[in-house]
């Protein structure tokens, strides 16, 4: 038996959990030598759960499991050489017969085997983990990154409640995001003490950055032996089967909560917070679903590093810029000391604050808010002995030099640059106090008293919000802030040491700059000249007024502005919608009509150029002698992408004056006919039938972008039809149900939803969960995929028209001979398109 400290109120953060002596009961565990060859130690529920007869102790492991099977673990072995990524092999039948899920890693000198039932789920893990990565690859912004991290994890791993938890500078936890069962009480805004996860757990938590507990009210399962042949327990850091402390089972107890899971979101190395998921019974988390998670944990890390580092970078470039225009006014001064006293205001738009002040040669100079002069000589001393030459910050400067004796009205929070290597001169950034009350899950000042664990620590046992008004300290400096100061000390030091050599050099780069731009205008110029020139230079025809030809002239150079100024606004091309609606745009008035329908297309900056002239000639000539010179004319334009990915576009005018085919061929013909098999290397054809002129247009795939496969209909006036999609603030109050089989495509709906302030959603996967919770409520207007798997949404559909309450159709199917004659609704299609769900909603109850 190993001899261990007693856990009390002076050591509990000092609990030994990396060596806990047991596991978890939803699997077993077995210990081999180095090269997985002999066993040395295995969980007391080993011979059960595998179905063995008996002892193991000493026994090689192709004995106890088969030849087979140890070959495949021990290639597996060879595979893995990180603790903290431990090889994996799924559904392994052993020789004593149970098929099994098991995770092996080697740590020191010893091999550790965890085998857990294999699991039923059909979903690949690393499939799962894919499909969720797709839906935050593009996520742009913090906030919109962890509001999905917890949408789409509640979705894929059933927990009742998913929350994303931010360490605070202090070491307390902040809940920042959370999705959760709509009948619990929300934690979001919550904050939770330091000392709710202690030291040595936070290290676990960066080496092991997956942590599950299956039931809170588990029953260890000992090692066997408990200490190896040199009297030292087993390491069990990197095992997901290791006991947690009977603590923090405790505390959960006191939550109410059954299982729980955590994905440590470890940022540079830190950890910044934890994906942190709750359930009120117990739960099993299978390999396949712990493996998914884990990677998209990671992914998330990741993702998240990388857009605070956008962030830090914009906020950083942004202060660049203002020095860059420091260093410019540097370069025609002498004395920096004046420079600099003159600047402050600048200084001071370059980071949030509440006064600057320059403590140069002894001299003081400020704006805005900052202490006295007395205090400032002192305050530049005790902050030379503590920061070495760096920038230095806090936010409780009455913590961090008590012995200053500013008033906190004064400032409360300050980041002090240094000018130079010694200690002396100092740019001051200072912050006034921010009185705050914060909303703390229980009080966080723990009263200790002897628990059921003995004399110990006791978690709290009440989560009851506990407000409290925090003074003394200043909004606390941000990395983007340091990011800043950083970036002003390098600056300033630069100025001081070395001026005239980074003038120069940045005179240099400047020139650099400037000479690429140029030539870049020069190129630009000349093209959009030689086009112009093409079309000035081109023979009148025989015939047609001077004034005819400058206005034609004017509508092409026009076209061709219009796609110069696209392109260099879209950064390379455009919109095939845009460039119609805006040649098409005068005509959609009246009571001509005109119909676009197609795809999303975008078209590069060449295509985009090409295809301006030849609309712009289509559209002239049809308002001149075609169907839109007359009331009562139509044209439909449509478009749409062929299997070799090129997209082809008819033009067809119906209920104008009679069209004859031209007698010749001028500019125009020339233009519509020659501009996009020259150029593009597309196709042209136009016909002349009687009824009106039809064309066809092929841009080759090469000149296209993606396209998302949303269809988009525009008739007649389009503003007037944009406006009315907009307007939804009455569905805001309006109770939903979705019922969608995919999980991700529901998670999907739900921010489409969410986007236009539809909150109370209610998700149902199945007809029978659909039917439960109809049982305890009555939606306003229900959203139904009609197939479900193995069955369809029809019963659903059923018993929403007994109760009256109108309901919607999705379908990815064009067939609609599934859906009876008597269940009519209206149908939208999918994949779901946020404009098109809500307008359907919209008009269905209008209609009621």
């Amino acid at each position: 038996m190993r001899q261990t400290e007693a856990v009390n109120l002076t050591n509990c953060d000092r609990e030994p959990i990396h060596i806990p002596g047991s596991i978890q009961p939803h699997g077993c565990m077995m210990v081999c030598d180095g090269v997985g060859s002999v066993i040395l130690q295995h969980s007391a529920n080993l011979a059960e759960m595998l179905g063995l007869t008996s002892p193991v102790i000493g026994e090689r492991l192709e004995t106890v499991l088969g030849g087979d099977v140890a070959h495949t673990l021990r290639n597996a072995l060879a595979t893995s050489d990180d603790p903290a990524r431990p090889a994996l092999r799924h559904a392994l039948r052993l020789a004593s017969g149970p098929v099994m899920d098991i995770a092996l890693h080697r740590n020191g000198e010893k091999v550790i085997l965890e085998f857990e039932p294999a699991s039923n789920d059909t979903d690949q893990p690393l499939e799962v983990a894919r499909m969720l990565i797709s839906r935050i690859r593009n996520v742009s912004s913090l906030d919109r990154l962890v509001q999905s991290a917890t949408r789409l994890m509640y979705a894929m791993l059933g927990y009742d409640r998913v929350m994303v938890y931010r360490f605070e500078q202090d070491g307390s936890g902040k809940v920042i995001s959370e999705y959760k069962r709509r009948d619990l009480e929300s934690f979001r805004g919550q904050y939770f003490p330091a000392g709710d996860i202690p030291v040595q757990a936070r290290a676990l938590y960066i080496k092991n950055t997956i942590r599950v507990i299956c039931d809170a009210n588990y029953q260890r399962v000992p090692i066997v032996p408990e200490l190896d042949e040199d009297n030292q327990p087993l390491d069990l850091s990197f095992a997901h089967l290791r006991s947690v402390s009977a603590i923090h089972c405790e505390y959960l107890r006191n939550m109410g909560v059954g299982a729980s899971m955590s994905i440590s979101i470890v940022v540079d190395g830190e950890l910044w917070g934890l994906i942190a998921c709750h359930h009120y019974s117990p739960k099993i988390l299978s390999m396949p679903q712990r493996v998914a998670a884990e990677t998209f944990g990671e992914f998330f890390s990741l993702h998240l590093s990388a857009l605070r580092q956008k962030e830090l970078h914009e906020t950083a470039s942004v202060a660049r810029r203002s020095l860059d225009r420091f260093l410019q006014e540097a370069s025609h001064h002498r004395d920096i000391s004046l420079l600099l006293r003159g600047s402050l205001e600048a200084f001071s738009t370059m980071l949030p604050c509440d006064g600057v002040g320059l403590w140069l040669d002894g001299v003081w100079s400020s704006q805005g808010s900052t202490p006295p002069l007395e205090m400032i000589g002192e305050l530049a001393d005790e902050i030379g002995g503590l920061t070495g030459g760096k920038v230095w910050s806090t936010f409780q400067l009455s913590h961090a030099i008590p012995q200053s004796g500013i008033s906190p009205d004064d400032a409360c929070g300050v980041l002090a640059i240094p000018l130079s290597q010694r200690p002396k001169d100092y740019l001051f950034f200072f912050r006034k106090e921010v009185v705050q009350t914060l909303d703390w899950a229980g009080n966080p000042d723990k009263s200790y008293v002897t628990g059921p664990m003995g004399d110990r620590l006791t978690p709290r046992k009440s989560f009851a919000i506990w407000k409290e008004t925090v003074r003394l300290q200043a909004q606390p400096w941000t990395d983007s802030d340091r990011e800043i100061g950083e970036a002003i000390r390098a600056v300033l030091v630069e100025i001081v040491l070395h001026h005239n050599e980074m003038l120069a050099e940045e005179r240099g780069k400047a020139d650099v700059r400037q000479r690429m731009l140029n030539e870049e205008l020069n190129h630009r110029v000349k093209n959009i000249l030689s086009i112009i020139k093409a079309l000035v230079g081109h023979p009148v025809e025989s015939g047609r007024s001077l004034s005819d030809y400058v206005g034609s002239l004017k509508g092409r150079i026009q076209a061709l502005a219009f796609a110069h100024d696209q392109v260099v606004r879209g950064g390379d091309g455009g919109s095939l919608l845009d460039l119609l609606e805006a040649e098409l745009r005068p005509y959609m008035e009246g009571t001509r009509s005109v119909a676009l329908e197609g795809p999303r297309v975008w078209l590069d900056s060449r295509a985009f150029s090409v295809m301006a002239l030849v609309l712009h000639e289509m559209s002239t000539n049809a308002a001149k002698y075609g169907s839109l010179s007359v009331p009562g004319g139509r044209l439909d334009v449509r478009w749409k992408r062929l299997e070799t990915g090129a997209c082809e576009l008819s033009w067809i005018e119906s209920g104008g004056p009679a069209v004859k085919p031209p007698s010749r061929s001028g500019f125009g013909s020339v233009l519509i006919g020659r501009s996009i098999p020259y150029e593009l290397e597309g196709a042209a054809e136009v016909s002349y039938p009687e009824t009106g002129i039809e064309a066809r247009f092929v841009v080759p795939s090469k000149h296209l972008h993606g396209d998302d496969d949303v269809t988009t209909i525009h008739i007649g006036d389009v503003e007037a039809a944009e406006t009315e999609r907009l307007e939804t603030p009455h569905l805001a109050e309006k109770e939903f149900l979705l019922v969608e089989d995919q999980m991700l495509i529901a998670a999907d709906v739900e921010s489409m939803l969410a986007e236009h302030g539809i909150n109370k959603v209610t998700t149902a996967p199945s007809v029978s969960e659909a039917l439960r919770r109809l049982k305890g409520f009555t939606p306003d207007v229900a959203i139904l995929d009609v197939n479900l798997g193995s069955g369809t949404s029809l019963p659903i559909a059923e018993e929403l028209v007994r109760r009256g309450v109108p309901f919607i159709f999705a379908t990815g199917y064009t067939d609609r001979s599934i859906i009876p004659a008597n269940l009519t609704a209206p149908i939208v299609r999918k994949p779901y398109e946020a404009e098109a769900l809500i307008s359907a909603v919209t008009k269905l109850l209008e209609t009621r």
